[in-house]
């Protein structure tokens, strides 16, 4: 159960916001004070009752005591997401996130953005919490780096890559981040129904490849709860990125999410080879037809020639149709492994995508769904200790 505790003199903007978390489990506690405590001991010992997870430094408060006690949080309680109030909003962005801060709110904020702020803190504070308790110490946590791959383009790779990260996203809150590394015509963005500040191209140059709070301040984050990197809008930016710049952005990633979904452009480009480099998994889509087939098995012959095949790997027959005059043993007769995932033609799959709502967030019945499903479940961390027998069992549907 979430506990929002709210630290400000303002009665007007403390009823909006007790108002905002009425909307959500959990329970509410303000402090009225204009002086911070020394220190986030003498806080806490302030407040009764369940376990806090949110803390917000409201407004009329000083805004440099409040960045000071929220680093002090992000050392001590690094599981609490701290919020803070202020109309300062891009004087005092760089220092607040150093200092740890989750978010920055304007005072003025009504109670349907206060309450969007205070799941997005939830939702921090979750994953924080799983983060520290899986961690150990003296080591830094690495996520498990997920590279959505094809040899040819329009066989369902994006589809494939946003429904991956959105089932990902329902057992790990904020654990999730998808990065779009088709670089020249990624359509993550147009998947997702997003409209990003900030991108991919933004990411791997100046503040952000010193400070991981600066790139996650670039993030964009969906309605489902993962984040997402995007691609750049122009298709020049891509002759800007080299693939040390993309494998030093895959390791900081992978430092602070539990999941990197990386969809990746067609083909073995540099920056395909960076991603595989720090890839744990590969996810290959291919469609249900000879051309479509015949580079997945020449990658996968090229890949295994230089020793860059993840330890893990899933393929995913898309599109699957008996009408095509090809089978399952067909295809993996051709690519020399196991079909994993078998996802058939639907109508509900381009309905979703022109919608830009995986069909994993909108909870669509259709046997698509389904494959989708039991690729998400190949993730979970109950299928690796399956007999291997079972591992590359296949969902024919």
């Amino acid at each position: 159960m979430s506990r929002f505790v709210l630290i400000t003199p303002d009665t007007e903007f403390e009823h909006r916001a007790r108002q905002a978390a009425s909307r959500l489990r959990g329970t509410f506690q303000s402090v009225a004070t204009e002086h911070l405590p020394p220190g986030p001991d003498h806080l806490l010992k302030a407040v009764s009752g369940d376990p806090v997870e949110v803390i917000l430094f409201g407004p009329q408060l000083d805004v440099e005591a409040a960045i000071r006690l929220a680093s002090l949080f992000d050392l001590e309680y690094p599981e609490i997401s701290v919020v803070l109030v202020t109309d300062r909003g891009e004087a005092v962005a760089l220092p607040a996130m150093r200092a740890g801060i989750r978010d920055l709110l304007p005072p003025q904020s009504d109670v349907d953005a206060i309450q969007a702020m205070l799941e997005r803190a939830s939702l921090a504070a979750a994953g924080r919490r799983r983060g520290l308790g899986t961690a150990v110490p003296g080591l830094s946590r690495q996520g498990r780096v997920i590279s959505v791959m094809s040899p040819k383009g329009g066989v369902g790779k994006t589809t494939v890559t946003t429904n991956l990260a959105v089932g990902l996203g329902k057992d790990a809150p904020a654990g999730v981040v998808v990065v779009d590394l088709d670089l020249q015509f990624g359509d993550v963005a147009s998947g997702l129904l997003l409209d990003p500040e900030k991108t991919l191209a933004d990411a791997v140059v100046g503040a952000a490849v010193q400070d991981s709070v600066v790139l996650k301040s670039y993030l964009s984050l969906h309605s489902s709860g993962i984040y997402a990197l995007c691609a750049p809008p122009l298709p020049t930016a891509a002759d800007r990125i080299s693939g040390e710049q993309i494998g030093r952005l895959l390791s900081q990633l992978a430092n602070e999410f539990q999941y990197v979904v990386v969809d990746t452009a067609p083909g073995l480009d540099e920056h395909v080879l960076a991603t595989l480099e720090h890839a744990t998994d590969a996810v290959w889509v291919c469609g249900m037809d000879i051309p479509s087939i015949r580079g997945l098995r020449n990658s996968l012959d090229v890949l295994a020639e230089i020793d860059l095949v993840p330890e893990r790997r899933h393929v995913v027959l898309n599109m699957a149709d008996r009408g095509t005059g090809l089978s399952v043993q067909d295809i993996e007769a051709t690519i020399r492994c196991p079909v994993d995932v078998i996802l058939p033609r639907s109508r509900a799959v381009p309905f979703s995508t022109n919608k830009g709502v995986p069909l994993l967030q909108d909870g669509t019945k259709d046997a698509a769904t389904k494959g989708l499903r039991q690729l998400v479940a190949r993730f979970g961390p109950d299928w690796e200790s399956r007999p291997t027998r079972k591992l590359h069992r296949r969902a024919v549907l």
